[in-house]
């Protein structure tokens, strides 16, 4: 016999493969009873991811004008433009903001390079765009106090008024006028060309650019001292119009010549308590407090006075049988409060008419003509006197009694012979 070898009596152990197989089938045995758990627990990683994900990512906003809006209406190539020429830009949206980044700017140009090779660039520009005229007289005197160069977007009347200046606002660019060219001296305008104008906002000033005809005003204006400019048009600063005509040029030099650039966009916070509308318990007068639920007390005790009360549930065997008299007597009453004279005619001519022919054996289907001609042949009388009572259209109740009697009364001779 041959010796058994140590090497055959063991098993044979299982190889890398093989271990791996089972570990896969143990997972997937694993997952599938626990599948429902495996899922929310997928869901909840993706909800996790996602979120993370629009937290790191690189936030923008719907606002019009906004340096961080990236839409036709935004002004985020505006901002990208300047930043890339060395203007540090910072947009605000509240009041309280807007004044630290003013003095935060005015600060670090105190303590700067004022060199003669600093060049003349110093300094601090305001942009403030109220759309909807949330800012009052002292805030506007304090902004415009605070900068070094404000330049107002479609300004209104009251924010020019508290900004000091002779500018004042002139109307709309005339419709079909599509772009202006500057016709004035002034060195931003006249470098820039012309620019898109519609849509645009007319101020007059004292040396009005881009104006449509002499006197009318213009969609660029400047105070005499240069630190207040007033632009009529959000489109020339658009990320959608940007790049037609001058309007970069001119939305570019009239930003861009200061190192800081604040560009504020008011909002519903910027409106002070002293503006704020009355509400009606401020514009109530005192004795409101005690009158008013007296009243509701008042009203509560005359429901509970007049009301319905009803009494208990009465039960009655089903079904009901109504008497034929009693409804006809009840859509006559109906008839008669609302006048209905035409709607009870048409309802007596309608019987009338199917128990003539039911008489004169026409049928259901017989027509109102037929009807008129075989009764005024059973009669022996021309078919136009039949006609005429019964196609007769009574406007009173008067009438309508005396054509009811009529139609009694043919019906009663076609039944008699």
């Amino acid at each position: 016999m041959r010796p058994v070898l140590e090497s055959e009596s063991r098993p044979a152990s299982p190889g890398p493969a093989a271990g791996n197989g089972l570990a896969g089938q143990t997972i997937r045995a694993w997952i599938r009873r626990h599948r429902t758990w495996t899922f929310i627990g997928m869901v909840f990683a993706l909800g996790v991811a996602l979120t993370i994900f629009a937290q790191l990512s690189p936030r923008g906003d719907t606002v019009a004008l906004s340096t961080r809006n990236a839409a036709p209406d935004g002004a985020r190539a505006v901002a990208e433009i300047l930043g890339n020429q060395g203007v540090e830009v910072r947009q605000t949206d509240n009041f309280a903001a807007t004044m630290s980044a003013l003095d935060s700017t005015s600060e670090h140009s105190a303590f700067g390079d004022t060199s003669e090779d600093s060049g003349d660039s110093s300094g601090t520009t305001l942009l403030l765009y109220d759309r909807n005229g949330y800012l009052d007289r002292e805030q506007l005197q304090d902004l415009q106090q605070a900068t070094d160069r404000l330049v107002v977007v479609t300004p209104r009347l009251n924010a020019l008024s508290a900004l000091g200046g002779d500018i004042r606002p002139a109307g709309v660019v005339p419709a079909g006028v599509a772009t202006l060219d500057p016709g004035c001296g002034t060195d931003d305008p006249a470098t820039a060309g012309a620019v898109t104008a519609e849509s645009a906002y007319l101020y007059q000033a004292d040396r009005p650019c881009y104006e449509p005809s002499e006197g009318l005003g213009g969609l660029y204006a400047t105070s005499d001292d240069g630190r207040l400019v007033v632009l009529g048009s959000t489109q020339i600063i658009s990320n959608g119009r940007l790049d037609e005509q001058g309007n970069a040029a001119l939305v570019l030099r009239t930003l861009g010549g200061s190192d800081h650039l604040v560009w504020y966009l008011p909002g519903i916070a910027d409106v002070t308590t002293a503006d704020a509308p009355k509400t009606l318990d401020e514009l109530a007068p005192p004795w409101v407090a005690f009158l008013g639920p007296w009243l509701a007390l008042v009203a509560v005790l005359a429901m509970v006075w007049r009301g319905r009360r009803l009494g208990p549930l009465v039960f009655e065997p089903l079904p009901v049988v109504v008497k034929a008299v009693e409804t006809a007597e009840g859509r006559a009453r109906l008839y008669h409060d609302s006048h209905a004279v035409d709607r009870a005619a048409d309802n007596l001519r309608a019987g009338t008419l199917v128990r003539l022919a039911r008489v004169l054996r026409l049928g259901p289907d017989a027509e109102s003509t037929a009807i008129v001609d075989a009764a005024a042949r059973h009669l022996g009388r021309p078919a136009e006197q039949t006609a005429r009572v019964l196609e007769a259209r009574p406007r009173t109740e008067s009438e309508l009694v005396r054509w009811a009697q009529q139609l009694d009364t043919l019906e009663k001779e076609v039944t008699a012979r």
